[in-house]
């Protein structure tokens, strides 16, 4: 190889068994290139969307589908986890504070990976709700009645559930917003 690329002035009278390697090494190389090009220079993503005009109807109900698998798959295949804000989680996952020097040497706490999960775990049921056509219905009960307007009334409701579950829902989009520079694996 010294002799090919000449990083030392040898003469350059080759034997036969020479240039014979050294046409080998060439369409080796050869061979490297276009394997390289047809299998890594051109193996980008794919990307192909197809909107119709109803997936913008019910926007949010429409994504839900698409990113509930995603955030599935990337709780089940992560490798770490970004530093989550201690007020977006329970008390519990709080855990023990760093010393200044432990904090410089990027170390984490003791619960830094379960409040990534956690954060996780709320993303996916908020998500997991938002495809139910119906997840309201459970705090409400209704009776046939011909004299309602719509023939139904409402015997019963559970407004401060209905409440809850919408301020939890609300919460996981909220944080599905603030770490989504954060979904990667």
């Amino acid at each position: 190889m010294v002799k090919k690329h000449g990083y030392v002035d040898w003469p350059r009278n080759y034997t036969l068994l020479e240039r014979c390697l050294n046409w080998l090494d060439d369409r080796i190389q050869d061979f490297y290139n276009v394997f390289n090009w047809l299998w890594f220079d051109r193996s980008q993503q794919k990307i192909k969307v197809h909107i119709d005009p109803w997936d913008t109807w019910s926007m949010d109900h429409t994504l839900a589908h698409i990113v509930l698998p995603m955030l599935i798959q990337l709780k089940e295949t992560k490798h770490g986890g970004p530093f989550v804000d201690l007020k977006d989680v329970p008390k519990e996952l709080h855990g023990k504070k760093l010393t200044k020097k432990q904090k410089d040497n990027g170390e984490v706490d003791d619960k830094h990976f379960e409040r990534w999960d956690w954060v996780l775990e709320e993303m996916i049921w908020a998500f997991e709700q938002k495809t139910l056509d119906s997840w309201e219905e459970q705090y409400y009960k209704y009776e046939d009645d011909p004299t309602a307007q719509f023939g139904v009334k409402c015997v019963w409701s559970d407004d401060e559930g209905r409440k809850a579950h919408q301020e939890r829902m609300s919460n996981g989009f909220r944080l599905f917003g603030k770490y989504y520079e954060n979904l990667w694996d």
